[in-house]
């Protein structure tokens, strides 16, 4: 007995030393998914994609290599009172207009992934298809809806599984991409809209999402996205950057210092409007923190972004440079249940400044890059720039595989001078105000089985005293309403991946 307690000492007393070796620690999973409302990631690869041998096809049971996804998405929205404004061009030029009428919009994307690894290591390759259209609409179509016939993505990686320590990679990748980091705030993928941010360049990873900490760094082209024809990079621009992730203290907090960068080389006197561009050189350090409080049921998710540089305008041709300071910070503090129902309810504060006189020398308004919008608004009327707004939501899960949230927020113009640009509305002057309106929305989503799964939501905007402000005849009437939206949207997956699909 004393032999074989002995030896039992003897083994943990080996394991134990085994653990506390740099490259073992290294296989643990570190990764926590925020609880913060809509800021985790999508999964690379994205999560309708699923490896072949864990598909519901038995034959392929053998094929670990090849990661697949077939995925179509529809969605009906209907918007009453849309603050989206219209190009109206029957005069023979181009003036921003105010449509009164009810839109009722079908969007249809199909999304298609392969992708090959481990057999070929240290290469491999992914390319990513889709098709997005839009029908019915009584809007002229954008690059936002419309995207046909696209390879989204298409890379080559090499990947060294254990170049940095046992199970601690180095990956890198070149070609087309599309990926999301930190709360999705300043770089997205942006799946809620029926086209995807995707980019041309460069991707280069020290480590992976599960380890201790990662380094994430890139330089990338951003695509121009052609309704109807092969899209093509903007040579013009790059957009760049590194994300560190210190996750060793995951269960309580994860710490995300990273640094972006946006440098255009402007061609101000281009002889198409169109492709004229100002010079801009944007730095934009920021710090990203989000964890849980043990055991009190608290979490918190917080991003700071300060941004400085050259910002270029133009008139006509003519190019005048202005100083870049601006400054956005958003913060989220949240709390669940001990509830079968699983309720978590939540705080967020948001600031973004905006351009307090465009007629100094000094740019203020805040660039958030390619965010995903969603978060600030289930309209999608406010983006993080020139924006102050506190919410308050609860979500909660009454039955298996549903879930229900709604929100409650509010909105001011951060500069009562700047732009709602998202409205396409202006007072120079400031004598409107600043408050905007509220708005609040609540949504169902609802996973039918490991293929099918589906949603709906409303939402409503009650405009403030700067919106009312507005409506006037300038360039068109512009409404004092509340406006409306509702949207239906079924997502179905070829695969099964018993993965939620929906955003």
């Amino acid at each position: 007995m004393k032999r074989d307690f002995v030896n039992a000492k003897s083994v943990a007393a080996v394991l134990s030393l085994l653990l506390a070796l740099p490259g073992l620690a290294n296989a643990e999973d570190y990764f926590r998914k925020t609880k913060g409302y809509r800021v985790e990631p999508d999964t690379d690869p994205p999560s309708y994609v699923r490896n072949l041998s864990k598909t519901q096809f038995e034959q392929f049971r053998d094929i670990d290599w090849l990661n697949v996804g077939l995925d179509f998405r529809t969605r009906y929205e209907y918007r009453e009172n849309d603050y989206r404004f219209w190009t109206d061009t029957s005069s023979g030029r181009a003036v921003r207009k105010f449509r009164p009428d009810p839109d009722n919009l079908w969007l249809l994307r199909t999304r298609a992934y392969l992708g090959v690894v481990d057999i070929l290591d240290p290469f491999r390759f992914a390319v990513e298809y889709e098709s997005a259209s839009s029908e019915n609409g009584l809007y002229e179509r954008s690059d936002s809806d419309v995207n046909e016939h696209e390879l989204i993505q298409a890379y080559g990686e090499l990947y060294f599984k254990n170049a940095l320590g046992f199970n601690r990679p180095l990956s890198i990748r070149a070609g087309r991409m599309a990926f999301e980091v930190l709360d999705r705030r300043l770089l997205a993928n942006n799946q809620f809209r029926n086209t995807t941010n995707n980019f041309f360049g460069y991707r280069v990873r020290f480590g992976k999402q599960q380890n201790d900490w990662d380094l994430d760094t890139f330089a990338l082209q951003p695509i121009e996205r052609l309704k109807y024809q092969w899209d093509r990079n903007d040579e013009d621009t790059w957009f760049y950057g590194g994300v560190l992730s210190i996750r060793r203290w995951s269960d309580i907090i994860t710490i995300q210092p990273y640094f972006f960068g946006r440098k255009v080389d402007g061609d101000p006197t281009n002889s198409v409007a169109a492709n004229r561009k100002a010079d801009m050189d944007i730095y934009a350090p920021g710090l990203r923190v989000y964890g849980f409080i043990p055991g009190s049921g608290f979490d918190f998710d917080a991003d700071i972004n300060k941004q400085f540089g050259r910002f270029g305008s133009l008139s006509g041709t003519r190019q005048t440079k202005q100083q870049h300071d601006a400054l956005a910070y958003a913060i989220e503090l949240g709390y669940t249940f001990d509830h079968e129902w699983k309720p978590r309810a939540s705080l967020f504060f948001g600031y973004g400044t905006g351009d307090k006189n465009p007629a100094d020398n000094n740019n203020q308004r805040f660039d958030a890059f390619y965010g995903f919008n969603q978060p600030w608004s289930r309209n999608d009327y406010f983006s993080w720039d020139n924006i102050i707004t506190p919410k308050a939501r609860i979500e909660f899960t009454p039955y298996k595989d549903v879930r229900i949230d709604a929100g409650f927020n509010t909105y001011w113009l951060e500069s009562d001078t700047g732009a709602w640009s998202r409205a396409n509305l202006q007072d120079r002057t400031g004598k409107s105000g600043s408050y905007l309106g509220q708005e609040w929305d609540i949504r169902m989503r609802h996973k039918l089985n490991p293929y099918v799964d589906w949603s709906l939501s409303y939402a409503r905007f009650n405009p403030g005293d700067f919106t009312t402000a507005q409506a006037r005849p300038v360039n068109g009437p512009f409404t004092s309403e509340a406006t409306n939206f509702f949207f239906f949207e079924v997502s179905l997956n070829a695969f099964g991946d018993g993965k939620p699909t929906y955003w």
